[in-house]
């Protein structure tokens, strides 16, 4: 079976051989036994259902949870040559009567659904009639009521092992404690599934957390030596979501905005925007995510502090699925722990669940003030040992310098418990440094012993003290009162002077600076003339087969290309990812590129997707111009239809005075009615405004209209 499914791996996937658990898993429930497979994002979970369903008779019925990932896995396999179809709600009855056809008359290999759907009982007895080659549940974790991905209907799974008692199971997921495995087993029913645990380690990721001072310049700083690179924004609050993408992209970075206010059409045409286009930045809440298939996401960065080490190594897996050089950032602050414990305080729950999420939260908190390296910490939660420090993070990079802060400790809590423990970070830290402002002195706190006692101390370093003694639980936020800290039992040992206490200290004002981004150091300088133009011609055949471009290719599989220069289709053939039906489609055109015979011809959607990122970066129509080498006129032009198109905003399209702008848009709103054409305007501006800069104006008024 084993050497069946090599070949299948190689002649539909295009790949020589297994990864990891791979072939055991596909021999086990090739051969018609049940799975538990745990395997990092990124791990090639997929192909250890897509090749037993291939290996065996009948329908493979895949369960997912959201359509924009079985729409991307349709649409790989469809260019793969699998027969593969998603039924759910984006189909009209019609559509799916067809595809209800074309499974009875076998025409169709793997059928994927959504749990709502496929728990149907006319869905059941539906698939009872057919031949059913295995049942594979995708993002497992979701049965599990502690998770915060969780779905009801997935608890309704487990009754697929009474109603088709001989079909294999595997259910699958990136992320699962103890806790999670058990519950999955327990409600799938999977008591006899053969657990394949894979390790969590993501060595191709750097992981690198900083204490937050200006989120947003710190932010900036990190993206400079990133433009051009896909990446992911997490932040906690929709507003936030939306500001700072309106922020980024008036900085140059072209961001979208994602979170679960947004309306569904929106939300879903941002996605694809993502998908299917280079160098964009989804800045989002955690409502994005969750079966993002785009491998060459080069960065995932929090602006905000995640609630747990699950959710951390969940959103951050998100980046470097193709295996190359990928970031994972994050600033965090006080105010992140602060808002957090509110949230918890206020959340609905027993108190054992409570205390669950307070101990994920603990263990967040110990992740980002921790001395030694992060890898080693994230694998221990996980129950994974890794025996050395991994050498590819920040704590291993740029070490990490600790002090004795027993004694200024000491003064905090005496601070916090001399002043009433009610007061905030803010105004503790007044009190040391001995100012004698109103508040202080409206309070009498002036008369405090611990007054002016710890100017020792700069400002930065007290508020990183009481950081610090919040994440290790010495000092505690009171949440019935307004966020002040109080101090907590834990604390009594290092007051009575029977502990010392080592913190870590930050170094931000003397912070490296950023390394080479993931991206640069994929390609040499002298390679990426041709590396544009590989990625060129694979978007230009994405927009012809409607895909994103990494169906196509992914980044790896240009990469080897680029590196081993194939020289004839069958040198192509042992390309990582060209299997038989990709050679056959795609092999001689990237050939020609490889071998310098065929200059890329950016086509008309080639040309229209720069002239918007470089709109968006804040080019002018002349420089736009020089880039592209076409006309000044042929620039705006486009630039109108990609405003009409609400592909860009006048602003970022056209830097124009605001008095003058004022005036064009009066000049079109004169009349009643429809809008003047620019013939009837542009006398009156003659001499002042190029007429094309008109036909923008009038575009953007045309949206408004519209809307």
């Amino acid at each position: 079976m084993l050497d069946q499914a090599q070949r299948i791996l190689k002649d539909v996937f295009g790949y020589d051989a297994f990864r990891g658990n791979q072939g055991a898993i596909i021999e086990r429930v090739g051969s018609g036994g049940d799975a538990l497979v745990l395997m990092p994002t990124g791990g090639g979970k997929s192909l250890c259902y897509q090749v037993p369903a291939l290996l065996r008779e009948g329908l493979a019925v895949v369960v997912s949870p959201l359509i924009a990932l079985m729409d991307d896995q349709v649409a790989t396999l469809d260019e793969l040559g699998v027969s593969a179809v998603a039924l759910n709600s984006t189909l009209s009855a019609d559509e799916q009567r067809e595809i209800a056809e074309r499974i009875r008359r076998n025409e169709i290999k793997m059928l994927y659904l959504a749990p709502e759907r496929l728990v149907q009982p006319r869905m059941l007895a539906f698939l009872q009639r057919l031949e059913i080659a295995l049942f594979a549940i995708d993002e497992a974790h979701c049965v599990s009521q502690w998770g915060h991905d969780f779905r009801p209907e997935y608890m309704q799974l487990g009754q697929l092992a009474e109603l088709f008692p001989g079909v294999p199971r595997i259910a699958l997921t990136a992320t699962a404690d103890k806790r999670t495995r058990e519950e999955i087993v327990q409600r799938l029913h999977l008591e006899n599934a053969e657990r394949f645990l894979s390790s969590f380690d993501r060595p191709n990721i750097f992981y690198r957390i900083v204490p937050k001072e200006q989120p947003r310049k710190q932010l900036l700083g990190f993206l400079a030596e990133r433009r051009g690179d896909a990446g992911i924004v997490y932040c906690m609050s929709r507003k936030k979501v939306d500001d700072l993408a309106a922020f980024l992209s008036e900085q140059g970075f072209p961001a979208l905005p994602y979170h679960a206010g947004l309306p569904n059409e929106l939300r879903a045409y941002h996605q694809k925007r993502f998908l299917n286009e280079e160098g964009l930045i989804m800045v989002a809440t955690i409502a994005f995510g969750m079966g993002i298939d785009k491998p060459n996401v080069r960065f995932v960065a929090h602006l905000d502090l995640p609630k747990s080490l699950e959710a951390y190594y969940q959103e951050t897996g998100r980046a470097g699925r193709d295996g190359l050089p990928a970031d994972a950032w994050m600033a965090y602050g006080l105010q992140d722990v602060i808002f957090l414990k509110q949230m918890l305080n206020n959340s609905e729950g027993d108190e054992r669940h409570k205390r669950v999420e307070q101990h994920k939260l603990d263990a967040m908190l110990a992740l980002c003030e921790e001395t030694r390296c992060r890898r080693q910490t994230l694998l221990a939660y996980f129950d994974e040992e890794l025996p050395n420090p991994c050498g590819h993070c920040d704590n291993c990079v740029d070490g990490v310098q600790t002090w004795n802060a027993t004694e200024p400790a000491r003064q905090a809590l005496s601070a916090i418990y001399r002043s009433g423990q009610r007061y905030g970070v803010g105004h503790l830290v007044d009190i040391l440094l001995g100012r004698d402002n109103d508040k202080v002195r409206g309070l009498g706190h002036q008369h405090l012993s611990v007054f002016g006692m710890g100017k020792a101390l700069a400002e930065a370093e007290w508020r990183s003290l009481f950081r610090q003694l919040v994440a290790r639980g010495l000092a505690d936020v009171d949440l019935d009162g307004f966020g002040g800290l109080r101090l907590s039992d834990s604390c009594r040992p290092l007051l009575r002077g029977e502990v010392s206490l080592e913190l870590r200290r930050d170094l931000t004002s003397k912070a490296p600076k950023p390394a080479a981004s993931a991206a640069s150091q994929l390609v040499r300088s002298e390679e990426r003339e041709t590396w544009e133009a590989l990625r060129t011609l694979r978007r230009k055949l994405a927009e012809e087969h409607g895909v994103p471009p990494y169906v196509i290719f992914p980044d790896a599989t240009l990469l080897e290309m680029l590196r081993s220069q194939p020289a004839s289709l069958s040198d192509m053939a042992t390309i990582s990812g060209v299997g038989a039906r990709k050679l056959e489609r795609y092999g001689q055109a990237f050939l020609e590129v490889l071998q310098g015979s065929v200059e890329v011809a950016k086509s008309p959607a080639d040309i229209r997707h720069e002239l918007i990122t470089l709109a968006r970066a804040g080019m002018t129509p002349a420089q736009i111009a020089r880039q592209l080498d076409c006309s000044e006129k042929n620039v705006y032009a486009m630039l109108a239809e990609a405003i009409g198109l609400q592909q860009l905003s006048l602003e970022q399209a056209l830097d124009l005075p605001e008095d003058l702008l004022g005036e064009i848009q009066e000049a079109f709103l004169d009349g009643e009615g429809e809008l003047p054409p620019v013939s009837a305007v542009a006398e009156q501006f003659a001499g002042r405004v190029p007429e094309q800069v008109l036909y923008c104006v009038r575009a953007a008024l045309q949206v408004e209209f519209e809307l």
